[in-house]
Parts: structure tokens; sequence; C-alpha cells
């Protein structure tokens, strides 16, 4: 039903997304990247954290780690990563399937930095299996997202 509610989505704000739904799993960053022939930091992973009582998603790079210290100076607070139970209950999507389309739960979302490097980003589409191709601005305008600096890349970017 979660890839359902992400195609509402698009359906009602942009038509002109397809979602892209594959044979195999795209459940991690490493087989996304291979099935959709593109570089790990394209994939746009979203990650569900609370910070105090407030949940929230981030949308990060596939290859971009979480700053512990820059989240807790950006949000005021440490966040601690949500169950698979919750985050389901608040996205309706599963974990592997994650992203900031067609939520249960209107939830802040936040773009790092990070999607910046690439022209095109590819976050999860509501499935382990689905994507989307768009680019980091219009990810972020879609969602109402806020733009932080919360992560760090790896030495290679890519």
């Amino acid at each position: 039903m979660s890839v359902e509610t992400v195609r509402q989505f698009f359906a009602e704000h942009a038509p002109d997304i397809t979602i892209e739904e594959l044979e195999t799993s795209t459940a991690t960053v490493q087989l996304a990247a291979e099935a959709h022939g593109v570089v790990p930091g394209q994939i746009a992973k979203t990650l569900a954290f609370k910070v105090g009582e407030t949940p929230l998603l981030i949308v990060a790079s596939g290859n971009a780690r979480i700053d512990n210290r820059k989240i807790r100076d950006t949000f005021g607070g440490k966040a601690k990563m949500l169950d698979a139970e919750t985050v389901m209950e608040l996205t309706s999507h599963p974990v592997g399937g994650v992203c900031p389309f067609g939520l249960a739960t209107d939830l802040p979302v936040y773009c790092d930095e990070s999607l910046h490097i690439y022209d095109e980003v590819l976050p999860a589409a509501g499935s382990s299996n689905s994507a989307v191709r768009l680019s980091p601005k219009h990810l972020a305008e879609l969602v109402n997202a806020e733009w932080v600096d919360v992560c760090k890349l790896p030495e290679s970017v890519g």
C-alpha cells in the first residue's frame, strides 16, 4: 500500500515524475545504486529520527553519514533513530522504502546539503524496490523541506 500513497502524492504534486519499480531489492544504498546504474551518493536515503519528542525525517546522500554534533547543534538535542515499527506508523513506508512522499503523518522533512553535489538523486518511493529520479532542489520543494548541514561525507565522493 505504501507505493500507492507515493503514487497518489506524485499524481497530485508532480505528475511528470515516474516511479521506477524494479524486480530486485534496492533496500540498501549499494543495492539501489547498482540496480539504478548510479553512484551510491545519488541514492537519497531517508532517515527517521526523534529529537526530544519531535519525530523528523532527514534526506541525505547515500554515502553521507550523520554527524551527531551537527544534529545536536542544528536541532537543539540528541537525535535518536526510530525503530522500524514507529517508522512504519509515522510514514506508512517500510524500512528500505522510506521516503518523504505520501506520508501517513505530517512530519518535518530536512534535506542535507550533501544532496547538492548531484544534479539528480534517487529517493525510495515507498517500497524496497522502488525509486524516483529528480533534482535535489525539486525534491526539497515537493516536500517543503528545509536545507540543513547535519552529515559528513567520506574523503572520496561518489
